[in-house]
């Protein structure tokens, strides 16, 4: 729009200078015409690029400073059309520099250079003018309008884009967060088991093989387990679990913590009712890994697990030893039980963790459901 102003100022110009060929006397009009134009090239830059709130009272300046050269050259130019565009490019830059009250006073007031004209010679052009300034200023105002929209929607796609960048940087570390999980609960589980039951075997392979060899066939089916766990991982990374029910599952983790040497019961509380998937997954995998601290860590002689569906719209999973409890330097942070925390608090549920040396550990995981 400045660029198109400036050649609608090169053109008033050239007209003026035209038309005042046949004047006795050009230069005056010509000359006060080019200082004009001069000042509303370069002045108008100049002060469009200034910083409120002295940009301001520079517009106010520059549009008193040019309305005069324009009467002047419209008066010394003979009223002509040329004299008539340069005030009409001043209308345009008011708006552009003007708040828009002040842009509509001057388009009021450039039609009084007609005023030393007749009444009807006034009347006819000082019309006429009126309606070409307001029509310039209307236009304007638009274009500015659309400019400053076309400007903001830029804004705002960057932003957007912005945002999703963010967001896909989020899934990106969520997806990530989820298969760490997924790989230390299920997979870290079958190998933690594998480990405990060869070494079992190993220890008693001299004195009973077939002890040892029993053994070694329920590490084997822990480690089919292990390999179907990176087979799901691996194929299907963003479906659920395929699983059997929640208490079926928890009968079995209770059944292996009872094998490796820690008998362990379940009780469930309450009527069972269907539960959300990711809600079993969550309890399931709470007790995977308690169950798995348990034969690891707690040198416990007995452990429990207690499904408690009796709360109101929610379920508690309970799962407790006797063993020597937590080490102090680890306060309940591992890495598997941040994995517990973030699924619980993902479904808008709590974990609990307290834990007394020398008298065993209570993990508490209570989910909506």
């Amino acid at each position: 729009m400045k660029r198109a102003l400036a050649v609608l100022t090169g053109l008033a110009l050239l007209t003026l200078a035209a038309e005042a060929t046949g004047f006795p006397a050009p230069w005056p009009a010509v000359a006060t015409a080019a200082v004009y134009s001069v000042v509303a090239v370069v002045g108008f830059a100049w002060v469009d690029r200034r910083p409120q709130p002295s940009r301001r009272w520079l517009a106010v300046v520059y549009v008193l400073v040019q309305l005069s050269l324009g009467a002047l050259a419209f008066a010394l130019a003979g009223s002509g059309v040329g004299a008539t565009l340069l005030l009409l490019v001043l209308v345009a830059q008011g708006v552009l520099l003007l708040p828009l009250p002040a842009a509509a006073v001057l388009t009021a007031v450039v039609p009084l250079v007609h005023l030393g004209m007749g009444w009807a010679d006034f009347a006819r052009n000082g019309v006429a003018v009126l309606g070409a300034a307001v029509f310039i200023a209307v236009v304007t105002e638009l274009l500015q309008r659309e400019q400053r929209s076309r400007a903001e929607l830029t804004a705002a796609h960057e932003q957007l884009r912005g945002y999703a960048a963010q967001a896909e940087q989020l899934a990106t570390t969520q997806e990530r967060n989820r298969l760490a999980r997924d790989i230390h609960d299920g997979l870290g589980h079958h190998l933690t088991v594998v480990q405990m039951q060869v070494q079992a075997a190993r220890a008693v392979l001299a004195t009973d093989p077939a002890r040892a060899d029993a053994v070694l066939a329920k590490a084997q089916d822990q480690a089919t387990g292990a390999l179907a766990e990176v087979r799901r991982s691996v194929a299907v990374l963003r479906e659920p679990r395929t699983a059997p029910p929640l208490r079926t599952g928890l009968e079995q983790l209770a059944a292996e913590a009872s094998a490796a040497g820690v008998p362990t019961r379940l009780e469930v509380v309450g009527a069972v009712r269907p539960l959300p998937a990711e809600a079993e997954e969550s309890l399931f995998r709470a007790a995977q890994e308690a169950l798995t601290n348990v034969r690891k860590h707690a040198d416990a002689g007995s452990a429990r697990v207690v499904l408690d569906y009796r709360g109101p719209g929610t379920v508690r999973l309970e799962v407790c030893d006797d063993g020597r409890g937590l080490p102090e330097t680890t306060g309940g942070q591992t890495f598997g039980l941040v994995g517990i925390r973030e699924r619980t608090a993902r479904l808008g549920g709590r974990l609990d963790v307290t834990s007394t040396p020398g008298a065993g550990t209570t993990l508490l995981v209570e989910v909506p459901g």
